[in-house]
């Protein structure tokens, strides 16, 4: 048997579908070893800068290996360092410091392994809600032009999945978009609630850099405040154990749970528009709805994005556990846990937005089957139906009974399903007007075209 190369020897161990068929470029880097660990090292450099301009012996030459050594990576050194180690961080300050042997002495001076672990895990988190906003934007954009064309195109409503009164096709939809406004709200403020871990220490305590500035408090609070800005964020916890509060986890994967629960139920809405023949996703000229039987549509986007939001909505349970029993300072139960959930929610999150976008964009309306079960339902000729197994002749018999001349002429008006929706359209464009498009103005920019599937 030949010796696989290396793209067959890939093919043979398990891949994530999320990254491998699923999520975007831009997504899947930000979860990426080589964005973790060159933010590693962006990390140990505003360090070294920060303690430099305090005054600690930092020479400007030190400071320019580093700098020229940010992306320069060793990864099959460093994963040798890491197998005799036993210690992922240590393992890449030997890398870099193997690059950089005039700034070896001062990498990672002071510094606990969370400095960099857990500091780069809020870069990442806070990176990731900045791909997600604006894909959430778009969505809600591509549904507000939806809504504004369909806000008085009546049909039938639901209440119980029973047949109710009219609303309009505009209307449901503002339904959706009202969720997905509120998601938006949500992923703003955890974005912004988000604070830098910062220069803590082992315990939090700060104490080895108070060691190392003989004392100074000013200066350790203001190697704090320096590193905090060079990262990139406007705040750091006042108090740490070892790590940042796990609490925080749970605040994150939270809001993206909800997200999941908000594009469950509008796929599942349009699953079942489907099926009433009201709605259709797009649907490719290729494309092959069952492999059995050529005639079906099958809703495979949306159940697609049904089957993902699930996933998405279950992983708030790791965090919620791991805050739980993280004991006093700590506990390394955290770690491998935190690997798996938080760049799964987010690579999730990114994957149903962006099927949910190419659903917005190519939504198909049918107005006359909107139309005729709003008629069948609103003469209430369900007797006929129901009992006899007749067709719906409400309509004639209204028509050949004498008693009823009087409003032969206004039949017809009076019929009008759009006098039986209420202000649905009016509500439609006051909603739009006020809520939704001034939602959307901080991304405009990123508003972008439409989105095509590759799978």
């Amino acid at each position: 048997m030949a010796t696989p190369g290396a793209e067959e020897d890939a093919l043979a161990r398990y891949r994530s579908p999320l990254v491998s068929r699923y999520a975007s470029a831009e997504m899947g880097f930000n979860f990426s070893e080589r964005k973790k660990f060159g933010t590693w090292r962006r990390l140990w450099l505003y360090l070294a800068q920060a303690e430099k301009s305090l005054g600690l012996p930092i020479t400007d030459e030190q400071i320019q290996e580093m700098e020229a050594n940010l992306d320069n990576i060793d990864f099959k050194m460093a994963a040798e360092e890491e197998k005799k180690l036993r210690h992922d961080v240590m393992a890449h300050v030997h890398t870099f410091a193997h690059c950089c042997p005039k700034a070896a002495a001062i990498i990672h001076l002071g510094a606990t392994s969370c400095y960099v672990g857990d500091n780069t895990d809020l870069i990442v988190l806070r990176d990731g809600f900045n791909l997600l906003l604006p894909k959430l934007a778009r969505v809600i954009s591509r549904l507000a032009d939806f809504a504004e064309k369909y806000a008085d195109l009546p049909t039938l409503g639901f209440t119980h999945y029973q047949p109710a009164q009219l609303t309009t096709v505009g209307k449901r939809c503002c339904l959706w978009i009202q969720d997905l406004c509120m998601d938006l709200r949500n992923l703003e403020r955890a974005r912004d609630d988000l604070r830098f871990r910062g220069v803590k220490g082992t315990t939090g305590t700060q104490a080895s850099f108070l060691q190392l500035f003989e004392g100074d408090h000013s200066k350790v609070e203001e190697l704090d405040r320096l590193v905090t800005a060079k990262a990139g964020f406007k705040r750091a916890y006042m108090v740490t154990g070892q790590t940042y509060s796990r609490k925080v986890d749970i605040e994150v994967l939270s809001v993206l749970a909800g997200l999941g629960a908000s594009i469950h139920k509008i796929c599942t809405d349009i699953r079942l528009l489907a099926n009433l023949k009201e709605i259709e996703e797009p649907f490719e000229k290729d494309q092959i709805g069952s492999s059995a039987m050529p005639y079906k549509r099958n809703p495979m986007r949306s159940e697609r994005c049904c089957s993902l939001a699930r996933h998405l909505m279950t992983l708030v349970l790791d965090p919620l556990q791991t805050a739980s029993v993280q004991w006093f300072e700590r506990t390394l139960d955290d770690s491998a846990n935190r690997r798996v959930c938080l760049a799964e929610a987010f690579l999730t999150a990114d994957i149903i937005l962006s099927t949910l976008q190419n659903i917005s964009e190519g939504l198909v309306v049918y107005p006359k089957d909107c139309h005729e079960k709003i008629r069948v339902l609103s003469q209430q000729a369900a007797a006929v139906v129901k009992q006899e197994g007749g067709d719906n002749d409400f309509i004639a018999r209204v028509q050949a009974d004498p008693y009823f001349s009087p409003i032969h002429k206004q039949l017809e008006s009076l019929l009008d399903p759009s006098s039986f929706t209420g202000r649905a359209p009016q509500q439609v464009a006051k909603f739009l007007k006020e809520e939704v498009r001034p939602a959307l103005i901080p991304y405009q920019s990123k508003m972008g075209g439409k989105i095509e599937l590759a799978l």
